[in-house]
């Protein structure tokens, strides 16, 4: 072999080496190096249950600086063909690699949370404000008659299976994943312990939601919600009824079909209103909760404090009590509390 066909031989290797070594740089720098353009320590991405390669894409795109070549990247790791729906959080500084791998398989859960909503419209409307399905379609799963007899609720007392509380889920579950979720709390919640409780107050679960929603109403000072149980647990006992404000306001609200007044004075006429959710009209419990009270309101019921009390009204003499209750055990107590009530609303000139 003569020196020249040697040196031809040696160039094509180093040649050869070159590209290799171009192609390497090339590939390292299309798949590993930084390629985020966000300033932000992390960006959120929602992929659509329905999204296809290309929505995902644009999706992505405006967190990315090479455009190309993280669409590189999602082509030679199949990405394009199999896109994967959910929240992803990406790192500044990501590379193309790291993004695919994140938005393949690193579905993150969102905190969903609800509380003080007074029906399922307002529920659902809450809800899908944080996870994808919108607000109809949730309603009408948790509307769904033949989930509700199976799980021996009515459409008037449906709320009452979902708690208040903060849940992780992901952003993607469906309106039916999002029902189970609640129905799986609902189930834990209402331990042996909680059962056995409502059953000597002679009381179902969502009988002591009910009455739990009346007390979170009326107070929200969450040491005082056990003796506001109790008052109601001795009128319930004794046959009376109930004579809750806040049921007077939901019924007029219901009646009304406008759950967006607001109403700071129940008046006489009120009271009148024929409603089964109007407690000072009727003996009993309303059909269904008048809000989603909160889980210690629920505990309070179960939990009741045991006292001679019948009677309460907002304790306005004292502003070190703001927020507080005067409880009085009999009616001619109550009426002189009552009255030094209603003077002081009159003197702010409080009329609705």
């Amino acid at each position: 072999m003569n020196k020249n066909y040697k040196k031809i031989i040696l160039a094509a290797a180093m040649l050869g080496l070159l590209v290799m070594a171009i192609f390497a740089f090339n590939v390292y720098g299309t798949f590993f190096s930084p390629n985020t353009n966000f300033t932000t320590d992390t960006y959120e991405v929602r992929i659509p249950s329905t999204a296809d390669y290309k929505e995902a894409f644009l999706l992505i795109a405006d967190a990315v600086e090479d455009r190309d070549a993280f669409h590189t990247t999602a082509v030679q790791k199949g990405y394009h063909e199999n896109v994967k729906p959910g929240r992803y959080i990406l790192k500044q500084g990501m590379s193309n690699n790291d993004i695919i791998n994140t938005i393949r398989s690193q579905n993150t859960p969102v905190k969903l949370r609800f509380n003080n909503q007074e029906r399922l419209e307002d529920l659902a409307g809450r809800v899908a404000q944080q996870i994808e399905p919108d607000s109809l379609t949730i309603l009408n799963v948790m509307r769904d008659p033949a989930f509700l007899k199976e799980q021996l609720f009515t459409q008037d007392n449906a709320l009452a299976m979902y708690l208040p509380n903060s849940y992780d889920i992901y952003w993607n579950s469906s309106a039916i994943q999002f029902r189970e979720k609640m129905l799986q709390a609902y189930n834990n919640f209402w331990n042996d312990d909680r059962l056995s409780k409502a059953k000597a107050m002679a009381l179902k679960p969502d009988e002591v939601y009910t009455l739990a929603s009346i007390v979170h109403k009326e107070t929200a000072k969450a040491d005082e919600r056990p003796r506001v149980a109790g008052v109601y647990m001795n009128r319930y006992k004794r046959g009376m009824k109930l004579d809750a404000d806040p049921t007077v306001i939901y019924a007029k609200k219901r009646a009304e079909n406008n759950f967006n007044q607001v109403i700071k004075r129940v008046l006489f006429k009120d009271l009148e209103l024929d409603s089964k959710y109007n407690t000072y009209k009727y003996a009993t419990l309303p059909p269904g909760p008048i809000v989603t009270p909160d889980l210690n309101a629920i505990d309070a019921v179960l939990n009741y404090e045991k006292h001679g009390y019948f009677y309460f009204v907002a304790d306005v003499t004292n502003p070190d009590r703001a927020g507080y209750h005067k409880f009085a055990k009999t009616l001619s107590q109550h009426n002189a509390n009552a009255a030094a009530y209603r003077r002081w609303v009159n003197q702010r000139g409080i009329n609705r």
